[in-house]
């Protein structure tokens, strides 16, 4: 009987309980022994993801009275992050997860009190910049470090597929909190309070994480280097010539999604909905991520990629032509469904393709290529939505998407690998 227990308990719950019981393969990873605990500490951390950005501008154009400086300081932030996350999980897959994020953090912290007094100070322009790129550059990517924790536990087990998908899942609950709190708080509290609440989150989020020391990956030597100290060489893994031009563009569609839903809210009276409209496009993220995490697939997860992130750009190819904002809202959350299984599978090729030592480093890219594409394509739909509006801001956002999945399509041979688990 022993022995029968200890098959079920590795390869998850059976099929008839599955459908019985959908969320049972999520119970099933958090009773790994300190699963939980470094979970929710990376959920609490990682808040000011989507929170820091619009708390900064908020902050700033309370302070300056103008959005053009708010907006260039917090895209100096976004490319400091996108730029250094790669360098910085390098650290972390050669050093180890805390030994990193505890200077790290400080840095952090000392550069957000900056950019609060500077703003509390009334300092001219310039004096915003410094600490706004510092801050945004040195700002803990928990969401990687935790997805390196599950992949370090469950390596080859069917069961990380649903440890992704809930990380995917709380990515979306913290875009449907986190930008509705800090609004709230910068308007209704005081300026900084945004931007404070979410160092605050970040800061308790990340010394917790980096206190459950039973769960941190074990430091492995990455192939590639020839001594400790020397830069390592080659990408981490092979499928990110690929991946990082695709999630660049889906950072430009998301992002241009985002900013022409508000133009559309505004266009007809309604802007104070523009939050609740695209809340429901992050909701229909999440229910399609805890879907999809909780079935195993037969098909290679490359393929799911293709096919999900095709579905996605099929969607917001519709926007241009909604009539109003009850047809865009049902469309939204619709094209939501599939946006969390296509961020899933694309971090489930990265981690299974990844060289030894350099997971965290890998799936750094995808979020760097992200943040990248996010500063990108709201600098671009700007200067789309004053000119022509939101409909064309769409079809921007529409444009972006095709390329991303024409990218993926193209090189989808370079995806496949037989390491590559369902």
């Amino acid at each position: 009987m022993t022995g029968v227990d200890d098959t079920r308990r590795t390869i998850g719950p059976s099929p008839a309980r599955r459908l019985a019981r959908p969320l049972e393969p999520y119970a099933d990873i958090f009773r790994i022994p300190g699963a939980w605990r470094f979970s929710v500490a990376g959920v609490i951390g990682r808040m000011p993801m989507s929170m820091f950005e619009l708390g900064v501008v908020l902050l700033i154009a309370a302070t300056t009275g103008t959005y053009g400086v708010a907006g260039a300081v917090a895209a100096a932030g976004s490319f400091a992050y996108a730029f250094s996350s790669p360098h910085i999980a390098r650290m972390v897959d050669s050093r180890g997860q805390r030994r990193v994020l505890l200077p790290l953090l400080a840095v952090f912290a000392a550069s957000t009190a900056a950019l609060i007094v500077a703003g509390e100070l009334h300092l001219r322009t310039w004096a915003f910049f410094v600490p706004g790129a510092i801050a945004g550059g040195t700002m803990p990517s928990l969401g990687t470090m935790v997805r390196a924790r599950w992949s370090a536990l469950l390596a080859g087990s069917p069961r990380l597929h649903t440890a992704f998908s809930f990380e995917s899942v709380a990515d979306e609950l913290c875009f449907v909190v986190g930008p509705a709190a800090v609004t709230l708080l910068a308007t209704e509290v005081f300026p900084a309070a945004g931007v404070g609440v979410a160092a605050l989150l970040c800061l308790g989020g990340t010394l917790w994480f980096a206190a459950e020391r039973r769960t941190e990956p074990v430091v492995m030597h990455a192939a590639g280097s020839v001594s400790r100290g020397r830069r390592v060489r080659g990408a981490p893994a092979a499928g990110l010539v690929v991946l990082a031009p695709v999630y660049l563009l889906l950072g430009a569609m998301f992002v241009s999604v985002d900013l022409s839903t508000v133009s559309f809210a505004q266009h007809f009276g309604h802007k104070p909905l523009a939050g609740f409209i695209l809340g429901t496009y992050a909701l229909g993220s999440a229910t399609g991520g805890l879907w999809y995490g909780s079935r195993q697939w037969r098909a290679p997860v490359e393929k799911r990629f293709a096919v999900t992130l095709t579905l996605t750009v099929l969607g917001v190819a519709t926007f241009w032509a909604q009539p109003n904002l009850v047809t865009l809202t049902c469309g939204l959350y619709l094209c939501g469904l599939t946006i969390a299984p296509t961020l899933i599978a694309g971090f489930s090729l990265l981690e299974a393709q990844a060289k030894p030592g350099r997971r965290t480093e890998a799936m750094s890219w995808l979020s760097s290529g992200i943040g990248v594409g996010l500063a990108a394509g709201a600098s671009v739909v700007g200067f789309i939505l004053d000119a022509h509006g939101p409909r064309v801001g769409y079809a921007f956002a529409a444009a972006c998407g095709v390329a991303s999945a024409v990218t993926c399509l193209v090189g989808l041979p370079r995806l496949r690998s037989p390491q590559v688990a369902a």
